[in-house]
């Protein structure tokens, strides 16, 4: 059976969907003002893995990843810009959607974005006022009352005494407490509004997720991911909002993946220590950042170096040798024998990918022991459950960088490889030894066999 640590409860509990052989699953996603960083590749490469497995596992999934296109962040960067909040937002939503392509990911179910569903944000803060527990304040926001409901801090671990002891002295003074959050943003000079029973104004950033997500998977659903970073506020006052519009419990299992961290420091935009996607694809295969990814467990922070990337890029190297060598059989996975079951063990107890990728490489070494076209079969749909290992390995083992600097381009090296077998044929032996040379000070390793010369990358 299938065990997911939940936040919520502080350990692993065996996963039992509300409705038999269909998971919602709901993931936080981006706010869409700038490039993707490597961080936000985590959480797509994350909770794609673990739709996969969900899937693999034989269930129905249903997954929803929102995009939040209105907050002060876009409003303020389409400014900047000279550009419409429109224009800003299509353009990284696409970018976005590049990325998360490049990275192996499948799309979710659903993508909604926030501007779409102004109309279920404003029926939820219209039920929050009616229970007493929202109110409108004198500046035209609403907020909501956190005092009122039973239970905040729950998800997080924090009491209202720590989070009052923690309070700022220029505290808001259009709330009845400090630790009330806003629901419904009055209207500022130029920028978007709708129209609400509070007057004009536009929604704030936590009571999105609770409309969406009710919206798409209904008022009570199995699976609530993100970021760690999300952990609170944002997922605790989602359910402060939905819980209290609802009357019942909103999410069974919370899952919330580690930071990446720079020199032990967190990586996003506010420090500035942060890598786009898009950087780290001009150095790196995709299929590497995925690897770095998926070989750590989500749940564990995970370090960021060109080191860490280059040790990466080697391993999956590796598996990728093992299907060129060993041409892999077509194999319909049976979890019940050995490799298998092993691997099926290890993504049960919590998606331990560690595991799971430790038991790829036993495999790829039997594959090549044995010269198993049947195990390497077993690797290769292993590997695809994660995203990984679905390209043709030569392909892999040739591909250079997005940015090529330097690179010799493939036509280049196999005209040296023609040189190189002429000077051979030519019993010019010096000549050929200069040619392997210089083919290894650029980075192509060349494979002689009695079929004749192959090469790959370093």
């Amino acid at each position: 059976m299938l065990n997911i640590y939940n936040t919520l409860a502080r350990q692993k509990q065996q996963f039992v969907p509300i409705t038999p052989g269909k998971v919602n699953m709901y993931v936080c996603g981006m706010t869409v003002y700038d490039f993707c960083h490597l961080g936000h590749a985590r959480v797509m490469v994350v909770f794609d893995m673990v739709a996969r497995w969900l899937r693999a596992s034989g269930y129905d999934v249903d997954y929803v990843r929102n995009i939040t296109d209105i907050d002060d962040k876009i409003i303020q960067r389409a400014a900047q810009n000279g550009e419409t909040i429109g224009q800003l937002t299509t353009r990284f939503i696409d970018a976005m959607n590049e990325d998360a392509d490049a990275l192996g990911v499948q799309r979710p179910t659903h993508a909604p974005k926030a501007t779409e569903y102004v109309d279920e944000m404003l029926a939820m803060i219209g039920q929050l006022v009616a229970k007493g527990l929202a109110y409108p304040a004198p500046n035209g926001d609403v907020y909501y009352a956190v005092r009122k409901f039973d239970g905040y801090g729950k998800l997080s671990g924090k009491s209202l005494e720590d989070l009052r002891a923690g309070e700022r002295v220029d505290i808001d003074h259009n709330k009845q407490d400090a630790l009330d959050f806003v629901l419904w943003k009055a209207a500022k000079p130029g920028e978007p509004a709708w129209e609400s029973p509070w007057g004009a104004g536009r929604p704030g950033w936590h009571i999105e997720c609770s409309a969406m997500s009710c919206h798409h998977l209904g008022e009570h659903f199995d699976i609530h991911g993100g970021g760690e970073d999300l952990q609170f506020p944002h997922h605790e006052n989602e359910i402060a909002q939905s819980e209290g519009a609802h009357g019942h419990q909103y999410v069974n299992y919370w899952m919330h993946n580690g930071f990446i961290r720079v020199d032990d420091e967190k990586m996003s935009k506010s420090l500035g220590n942060f890598f786009t996607i898009r950087e780290v694809l001009q150095k790196y295969d995709a299929e590497v950042a995925r690897f770095f990814i998926l070989r750590a467990h989500y749940r564990s922070p995970l370090n960021y170096s060109d080191v860490h990337l280059d040790d990466a890029r080697n391993s999956l190297t590796r598996l990728y040798t093992t299907l060129k060598n060993v041409a892999p059989a077509a194999v319909t996975l049976d979890w019940n024998s050995a490799y298998p079951a092993r691997f099926k063990a290890a993504m049960d107890d919590d998606f331990n990918t560690v595991e799971a990728v430790a038991i790829l490489f036993e495999l790829a070494h039997e594959a090549n022991k044995q010269q198993s076209a049947q195990l390497a079969g077993e690797l290769k749909a292993l590997a695809a459950v994660l995203g990984l290992l679905e390209r043709d390995a030569t392909q892999f083992l040739q591909a250079g960088t997005s940015a090529g600097e330097g690179e010799l381009s493939a036509a280049a090296i196999d005209d040296l490889i023609a040189q190189r077998k002429a000077a051979r044929a030519a019993k010019n032996f010096a000549e050929s030894d200069r040619i392997r040379d210089a083919l290894t000070a650029a980075g192509v390793v060349l494979e002689d066999s009695a079929a004749g010369t192959t090469w790959r990358r370093a």
